[in-house]
This record gives C-alpha cells, structure tokens and sequence, in this order.
C-alpha cells in the first residue's frame, strides 16, 4: 500500500492512503501538534466529505486502536523470524521501586539491551510508550529481547 506525503508550508504534512476500494483517506499533521483526519469523496479526490480535528490525545488513541493489533501481529511475527527474540510479559507488582515513576528512570534499554514496547493497563495495549509514561502497579509491561535482556527488565522493574 502506498502512502503519499506532501509537505503543506506553513501548515504541517499531508499523508494520503487509497484503500482497496478506492477510498481515499487523509491526515494532515499540523505544526501545532494538532491532526486531522480527511475523507476524500471517492467521485472527486480533490474534495473532502469530512474531517475531524483530533488533539494530540485523541490521534494518539486512535493511533493506538488501530496499530495495537498490528504491533502484536508484528511481534509474533519477528519473533518467528529471529531466533533468539523473546517477548515477555511483566508486571509491575505492587511495592515495585517503579509504581508511579516513569519509564525513563529504569533505564530498560540502557542497563539491559531489550525494549519496553507496550503496556497493558485496565486491559487496554498502551503501545510504544515513551520515557515520560508512568508505571502504575498493576501494569503488565511487554518487553522484546534476549532472553537475558527480558529477565534483566523483570528484575529492574520488580527489584529496582
């Protein structure tokens, strides 16, 4: 599937996708952080028949029900593919020295080579969190890597 970028000056980036049936939808990323999502009338791609402005949180949580499935179907399949990858799942136990501290301080990746790539919280997959995410007990924490690299974060996240 192709996806067309167009820089738009002064205003952000265009990307433009044709689904199977011929639709064409559209995000516009604004400077501001801001997005909007386009749908396209299929008779006349040059016109749009919605958008939705979306703040940073709500492309965000679209972003994530869209791809949370396809990071999962990404992982299994990597880890079909490369011996030696592991994927592991971690929680975060309560009295854990990393309950209510954020990601970036364990230093995950630094200390052990693996990476946090999800968190589960209330059932729902928090996908690629970044280092200001903070760890609630309770957390089920998906980390990918060695199987020493993956041990190491249990520990780091269960001992400190």
């Amino acid at each position: 599937m192709d996806v067309e970028r167009t820089a738009l000056p002064g205003i952000g980036l265009q990307h433009i996708m044709t689904t199977d049936r011929g639709r064409q939808l559209g995000v516009i990323s604004h400077r501001t952080g801001r997005r909007d999502l386009v749908i396209y009338d299929k008779e006349d791609p040059d016109s749009c028949i919605a958008t939705v402005a979306l703040t940073p949180e709500e492309a965000n949580a679209i972003a994530e029900l869209l791809g949370t499935g396809r990071i999962i179907e990404h992982l299994a399949e990597l880890h079909r593919q490369v011996e030696g990858l592991v994927t592991e799942q971690v929680p975060i136990p309560a009295g854990s020295p990393y309950d209510g501290r954020p990601l970036g301080d364990t230093r995950a990746r630094t200390r052990t080579g693996a990476s946090i790539v999800a968190v589960v919280r209330d059932g729902q997959v928090l996908a690629s969190p970044r280092p200001d995410f903070t760890f609630l007990a309770g957390d089920i924490v998906v980390v990918v890597g060695t199987g020493e690299g993956t041990t190491a974060v249990a520990q780091i996240l269960t001992h400190g």
